[in-house]
C-alpha cells in the first residue's frame, strides 16, 4: 500500500473501539498493529501476525525509543526505593513537626502546592500529597473529597507539562515517532497550548482561594464541617483507622525523598546541555531522562548503603519489584510506538488530514482533536494509551495542512488529561481516592463539575486559537 487510502485509518480505529469496549489498552493496541501489518501484507492475517511481532521488536532498533522504555521501568524502581526508605513518611513528619499548617485554608494550599512541586510521576504525586495533607484536612474539617480533587487536579496536569519526567519522556518519544524534526522543542512549544492542564491547575487554586464549592462538593464540605468525615454508606479505598499506630522510634529522614528528587531535577538540564553540545533545546530528551533517573537511583542507594539499613540484596529485590510495577505502562509505550510506526507506513496521518481538511473549517480541527482525545481517555481511563493513539494522528494532520504542530499536540495532550481526570476507571482517579481515604464514587461525583468547567474553558480556548494560530 504505497498510497494512503481509507484502509489506513483502520488500525487506530480498531485500537480505539476495542479499548473503549474491552478497557484493555494493551490488547487493543496490539490488535491495531496486527490490522496494520495485515493490510501491508496483502490482507494476509497470518503474515500480518508475524510481521506484527517483528514490528514490535523493531521498536528497540531505535535507541531513543529503547531508552524511554527502560526509563519507564527505572522510574518505577526509583519510586519503590524512595517509599521503602521511608522518605515519604519522613517528609510528612518534617512538615507536621514544624506546624506550617494551622488552619483549613493552609491545609488546602499544602495539598495544591505539593501537587505542583512533586512532578516526577503522577501516582507518587498523589500518594505524597494525600499522605501529607489528609490528617490536616481531617483535623481542620475540610472534606476528603476536596483533598482528592485538589491532588487529582495537580498531579497528571502538572506531570504532562514537564519534559524531565516519565510523562515528558513518553510524549517526546511519541512525537519523535512522527518524524518531527526536534521533538523536545516541539513538546516545550506545546506547553502553553495544554489548555486543560493549565485550566485545571488554576481552577483548583481558585477553589482554595475563594472556597469555591459547587454541586456535590458543597454538600461534602457541609457534612465535614458538621463532624462527619464520610457519608454513612461510603466505603473509603484506604483504611486509615490504624494510621497512628506506626512505630514510635526515630522517624525516617525526609532527605531520602528530597535528595534523590533534587539529583533527578538537576541532572536533566545537565544531560540536555551535554547531549546538545551546549544547547539545551538541541539535547536528547531520552538520554537526559535516563541519566537523571539513574543519578537519583545512585543517590538513594548510596544514602541507604552508607546508613546500612537495607542490604544490597534487598535493594535489588525492591528495584525489580518497582520496575515490575511499571511494566504495564512500559508495554503500552512499546505497543504505542509500534502502532505509530505502522500508521506511518500506511500514511494514516496524511489521509486523515486530507479528509478533515476538505470537510471541516480549519479553526474546528484543534477543538475536534481535543474532544476526540477526551472521549477516548474518558472511555479507556488511560491518558498514556490516548497519547499513543492520538499523537500519531494529530501531528501529521498539522504537518500535512501546514498548521501549528505545538497547538495540535497541546490539544491531544489536553484531551487525554481531561478524559483521564474525569474518568472513574482512570488509575490516577482511583489512586487519588485511595490517597485521600475517600469513597471513589464520591470523589468522581464531586470532581466532575470542576473537570467539566475546565474542559468547557479549554474548548473555547481551542476555538479561539484555531482562528488566530496558523
Amino acid at each position: 500500500m504505497s498510497d494512503a487510502s481509507w484502509y489506513s485509518i483502520l488500525p487506530p480505529i480498531i485500537a480505539i473501539i476495542l479499548a473503549i469496549w474491552s478497557k484493555q489498552v494493551i490488547l487493543s493496541l496490539f490488535a491495531g498493529i496486527w490490522m496494520g501489518f495485515t493490510l501491508l501484507n496483502g490482507f494476509n492475517p497470518l503474515a500480518g501476525a508475524t510481521a506484527s511481532l517483528d514490528g514490535v521488536i523493531n521498536v528497540f532498533s531505535d535507541a531513543g525509543d529503547a531508552r524511554v522504555i527502560i526509563f519507564t521501568l527505572m522510574i518505577g524502581a526509583l519510586i519503590a526505593t524512595i517509599e521503602e526508605s521511608g522518605g515519604v513518611r519522613g517528609f510528612v513528619h518534617y512538615l507536621e513537626t514544624r506546624r506550617w499548617v494551622h488552619n483549613g485554608k493552609r491545609a488546602q494550599w499544602l495539598a495544591w502546592t505539593t501537587g505542583i512541586i512533586i512532578f516526577v510521576e503522577s501516582n507518587i504525586t498523589l500518594l505524597v500529597a494525600g499522605s501529607i495533607s489528609r490528617p490536616l484536612f481531617d483535623r481542620y474539617k475540610v472534606s476528603r473529597e476536596k483533598l482528592a480533587y485538589l491532588i487529582d487536579a495537580t498531579s497528571a496536569p502538572v506531570c504532562a507539562m514537564i519534559p524531565l519526567n516519565a510523562w515528558g519522556a513518553v510524549i517526546i518519544s511519541l512525537v519523535a515517532a512522527t518524524n518531527v524534526e526536534n521533538p523536545l522543542q516541539t513538546f516545550v512549544a506545546s506547553i502553553p497550548y495544554n489548555l486543560y492542564s493549565i485550566a485545571a491547575i488554576f481552577l483548583a487554586a481558585y477553589v482554595v482561594a475563594k472556597d469555591f464549592n459547587i454541586g456535590p462538593m458543597k454538600k461534602a464540605e457541609a457534612r465535614t464541617k458538621g463532624g462527619e468525615l464520610l457519608w454513612p454508606r461510603a466505603t473509603p479505598l484506604l483504611d486509615v483507622s490504624a494510621e497512628r499506630q506506626v512505630d514510635e522510634g526515630v522517624p525516617p529522614s525526609a532527605a531520602y525523598m528530597i535528595l534523590p528528587l533534587v539529583g533527578l531535577i538537576c541532572m536533566m538540564p545537565i544531560g540536555l546541555y551535554i547531549t546538545g553540545d551546549g544547547n539545551l533545546i538541541n539535547g536528547s530528551g531520552s538520554t537526559s531522562v535516563i541519566w537523571a533517573v539513574a543519578t537519583a537511583q545512585i543517590i538513594i542507594w548510596a544514602m541507604i548503603l552508607i546508613k546500612g539499613s537495607i542490604s544490597v540484596n534487598d535493594l535489588m529485590r525492591i528495584f525489580m519489584k518497582g520496575a515490575g510495577g511499571l511494566l504495564p505502562i512500559a508495554t503500552i509505550l512499546l505497543l504505542a510506538l509500534a502502532l505509530g510506526d505502522v500508521a506511518k507506513l500506511l500514511q494514516t496521518g496524511p489521509y486523515v488530514a486530507g479528509i478533515v481538511g476538505d470537510n471541516l473549517p480549519i479553526f474546528m480541527l484543534a477543538p475536534l482533536v481535543f474532544i476526540t482525545s477526551a472521549f477516548i481517555a474518558f472511555s479507556v481511563g488511560s491518558s498514556w494509551g490516548t497519547f499513543a493513539i492520538m499523537i500519531p494522528i494529530a501531528i501529521p494532520i498539522a504537518v500535512t495542512l501546514d498548521l501549528s504542530v505545538p497547538l495540535f499536540l497541546g490539544a491531544a495532550i489536553s484531551g487525554a488529561i481531561f478524559g483521564d481526570h474525569a474518568s472513574p476507571i482512570s488509575d490516577t482517579t482511583v489512586v487519588a481516592s485511595m490517597a485521600s481515604a475517600t469513597d471513589h464514587i464520591d470523589h468522581v461525583r464531586t470532581q466532575l463539575p470542576y473537570a467539566l468547567l475546565a474542559a468547557a474553558l479549554s474548548t473555547v480556548g481551542f476555538l479561539v486559537l484555531g482562528l488566530i494560530v496558523q
